[in-house]
């Protein structure tokens, strides 16, 4: 009874996050945006599995990952042995990261890159990224300033690199931290911060998701190097042509073995490094251990259906509205409709219901789940505004990265540290598969049909995404600490008797 009310709670939270997004492209593809019905068919095919896939997704995420994460953390914290720690670190971040849905989405579309170098590009460096954020635990060290010596060679690099590769190793930096990342690495931090007697150690377990964001940044950077993009070249995003019904149910049919497939291979390693573990460490009694093993299938099922649904369903239909409404003359549309489909987007992705849920819990409820939800989602909104004036206008990305990324870290050294790494992480966790499958297709069709650089003008749309939570989540630390300060000033007042003599500077 207990888990038929978990799977319902689930699929009702999917459905709130999802519906919204269905709505608006229903509308538009009903009433002003004329699109092929087989994609509008995919589409509600599509919105259908993702619903499915989310709930039971983030049903084992909480069940299988974040507590593979947890054990995981206190056996390498128990060892107290630095080298283990680290090159675990390393290989969980690598192996973790060659799961992540949203990455494997981007990487599709990414022209004169093979996917797998890509792939294995980016995991390697969150892997060497999360042995970093795991010495910054376990020594305290502040996160502001490795913020700003890693982000200072970021831009230094990026400064010396190929216009085509700016965005996509700022795109790589964003889904690097998506619904399979996050919840592991958030668990594995907390289990690792638990070495530390300090008070400040559990805050400290924050900002591993905004260094492991830097990690695919630098290692795709370094990459452009040794790999020349074509200015011209498109990206490998295939729109599906459908004439009747049954195309897009054999669609479908045809693509649910390649992910299936795809998955597997994805989740075997983690899979059998749990089985290992289990085996010669943590030896967990039967019946936890077969609560993780469901969660793992739960885990399976849940991406094989949001990957398709996301890939088949959402990606053809977003490509192809954005090129049609700018033929239909409907561009001075594109800016507020897609800050609205931002609002919306945010709630659809799930690792974000993951941080906001765990950020509750360390805060002991001081910063609130709707308050970070409502956060975000000002911050994804007005980055998928500036994102589509990207496309219209061509503005390189580095003018707004680099003025974004300086006015946040410029924020750290003014707001409550542990405000700077949630800031970050949400950052990271933000920029998902939702924004990958369907937002980057939409830029990418917008892109095209006005004549511009799918390369320079189309990508960036996620890292966009992921910086303005930095901004707009530090900006409430700073609110909520202006709030502290002046209630403590109100107490003091109240506490005071009527006849008492009040001294300013006491109260100042």
């Amino acid at each position: 009874m207990e888990r038929h009310n978990i799977i319902a709670e689930k699929l009702k939270e999917a459905v709130a996050s999802v519906v919204p997004i269905a709505v608006i492209v229903f509308v538009l593809c009903l009433f002003f945006v004329p699109v092929e019905s087989g994609l509008v068919l995919s589409f509600v095919i599509g919105t259908a599995l993702i619903v499915v896939g989310m709930a039971l997704f983030t049903i084992g995420a909480d069940s299988a990952m974040t507590q593979i994460g947890n054990h995981i953390g206190a056996k390498l914290t128990a060892s107290r042995k630095l080298w283990l720690i680290l090159s675990m670190s390393f290989f969980l971040g690598v192996m973790i990261t060659m799961a992540e849905p949203d990455l494997q989405v981007l990487a599709t579309y990414v022209p004169d890159i093979d996917t797998s170098v890509l792939i294995a590009t980016v995991s390697a460096g969150v892997g060497l990224f999360l042995m970093i954020s795991m010495l910054r635990i376990l020594f305290g060290v502040p996160l502001r300033w490795l913020l700003l010596a890693f982000y200072g060679i970021v831009f230094l690099l990026a400064s010396l690199s190929e216009p085509d590769f700016l965005s996509v190793a700022f795109d790589s930096g964003g889904v690097t931290t998506g619904p399979m990342t996050v919840p592991f690495i958030m668990a594995l931090g907390v289990g690792v911060a638990s070495i530390r007697s300090d008070e400040r150690a559990k805050f400290d377990s924050f900002g591993l998701i905004a260094l492991c964001s830097i990690g695919p940044i630098l290692a795709v950077l370094l990459l452009g190097f040794l790999y020349k993009s074509d200015a011209a070249g498109t990206a490998s995003l295939l729109v599906g042509e459908y004439v009747t019904s049954v195309d897009v149910g054999a669609e479908y049919i045809h693509s649910f073995p390649h992910y299936m497939s795809e998955v597997a291979i994805a989740l075997l390693p983690i899979f059998a490094f749990f089985l290992l573990f289990q085996l010669i460490s943590l030896k967990l009694k039967k019946r936890p251990f077969l609560r993780i093993l469901i969660g793992i299938a739960f885990t399976y099922g849940g991406l094989v259906l949001f990957l398709t649904g996301a890939n088949v369903g959402f990606s053809s239909l977003g490509y192809s509205l954005g090129g049609a409404m700018v033929d239909h003359r409907l561009t001075w549309l594109l800016i507020p409709l897609s800050m609205a489909m931002g609002w919306f987007i945010i709630g659809a992705e799930p690792a974000v219901h993951v941080l906001t849920k765990q950020v509750a819990e360390l805060s002991a409820g001081a910063i609130s789940e709707t308050m970070m939800a409502r956060t975000l989602s000002i911050a994804v909104a007005a980055a998928n505004g500036l994102a589509m004036l990207r496309v219209l206008t061509g503005i390189p990305i580095l003018w707004f990265v680099a003025a974004g990324y300086a006015v946040a870290i410029l924020l750290a050294f003014f707001v409550p540290p542990t405000f700077t790494a949630i800031a970050f992480d949400a950052g990271g966790v933000a920029s998902g598969p939702m924004t990958a499958a369907f937002m980057l297709p939409f830029a990418m069709g917008v892109t095209g049909a006005v004549g511009g650089n799918v390369m320079t003008d189309a990508f960036g749309l996620v890292a966009l995404v992921a910086m303005m939570p930095l901004i707009t989540v530090q900006a409430m630390g700073a609110l909520a600490q202006l709030r502290s300060r002046r209630s403590t000033v109100l107490d003091t007042l109240s506490n005071l008797a009527d006849d008492e003599t009040i001294e300013l500077w006491e109260v100042s």
